[in-house]
């Protein structure tokens, strides 16, 4: 785009869903109840992983960091739209939108390569069994997280930072219910070849990057499970990874459609149903889908809610 305005903007206007007054209650309501469940949901798992010694494994501490994540996730976008509904305002600060938007990139990343590492985890496990507690060590998996953690921070930042050398005019309307970085970049009057250059690159390395690492961990554990002679062990293999192969084909997909709809879409009503099964629906359904098909996660959760009833009374 061409050199605009570079007078500093002080806010912008989050279009987010239907402005008629009757809707606001029900959206405020369903999105509240959405968060809740996911917080809790989370939650949940978080404290049955911590509380059981059984799931003091590689695959369970991943799960809780994905879980932590995942709370962290929905927190940067849901908390702030439940707000600008109760005051009837579609306002956010320029501060408050450039902060936003660094934490939902720092967890998006997060949890796209906690799903890599969680990916290799099944790989190792299923694949190199022998060797899976000399691999998948303590210290190795702390590293695993670190270094998602690092990664995902200089990223967000990167991205940050070149979106605050962006100049925009007045009255700058986004349609979202947060602040996205396409939507953003796109609504600039400066030249923004260098944050297009780079969204594109950090796009194929970051995005494209894992999906490869999590494709050919599958492609191995499936070859393994099928020279597998015992359909016990073929199917005790598969389940361990259903899950995982679930919340992974939730987060591309739906990121896909964020991602896709930013570009082609300009309809802010139509354009917030893929963020929304992005940023909200799947870090929600995340907890029902570790804990419904998983018997450990399952028998956790009744051994924490029996000693907490136990507890109760004698209190």
């Amino acid at each position: 785009m061409a050199a605009g305005n570079d007078t500093h903007i002080s806010e912008f206007l989050l279009l987010g869903f239907s402005e008629d007054p009757e809707l606001q209650p029900i959206i405020f309501a369903l999105f509240l109840s959405m968060y809740l469940i996911t917080v809790l949901g989370n939650l949940l798992i978080i404290l049955a992983i911590t509380s059981d010694s059984h799931l003091h494994t590689p695959m369970y501490f991943f799960i809780g960091n994905l879980s932590f994540v995942d709370i962290c996730f929905t927190s940067t976008t849901v908390p702030k739209m439940l707000l600008n509904i109760q005051m009837q305002s579609k306002v956010i600060t320029y501060e408050g939108c450039i902060t936003q938007m660094y934490f939902f990139l720092l967890f998006a990343g997060l949890e796209d390569f906690l799903l890599t590492v969680m990916a290799y985890d099944r790989f190792v496990a299923i694949c190199h069994p022998l060797h899976y507690a000399v691999i998948m060590n303590p210290q190795f998996c702390g590293l695993l997280v670190l270094l998602c953690w690092i990664i995902s921070v200089l990223n967000s930042l990167l991205e940050s930072l070149l979106v605050l050398r962006l100049s925009f005019s007045t009255n700058v309307e986004i349609p979202q219910f947060f602040c996205e970085l396409n939507q953003l970049v796109h609504n600039a009057c400066s030249d923004t070849f260098v944050n297009d250059v780079v969204l594109l690159f950090l796009a194929v390395l970051l995005g494209g990057g894992p999906l490869v690492g999590i494709i050919c961990s599958y492609s191995k554990i499936l070859s393994s499970i099928c020279v597998t002679s015992s359909t016990q062990g073929r199917y005790k293999a598969f389940s361990t990874c259903v899950s995982h192969l679930t919340v992974v084909s939730l987060f591309y997909l739906t990121s896909i459609g964020v991602h896709t709809n930013s570009i082609v879409m300009h309809n802010a009503h139509l354009g917030t149903v893929p963020s929304v099964l992005y940023t909200v629906v799947t870090p929600m359904l995340n907890p029902f889908i570790y804990s419904l098909r998983n018997k450990d996660i399952k028998g956790a959760l009744r051994r924490l809610f029996r000693r907490e009833i136990i507890k109760g009374p004698l209190s």
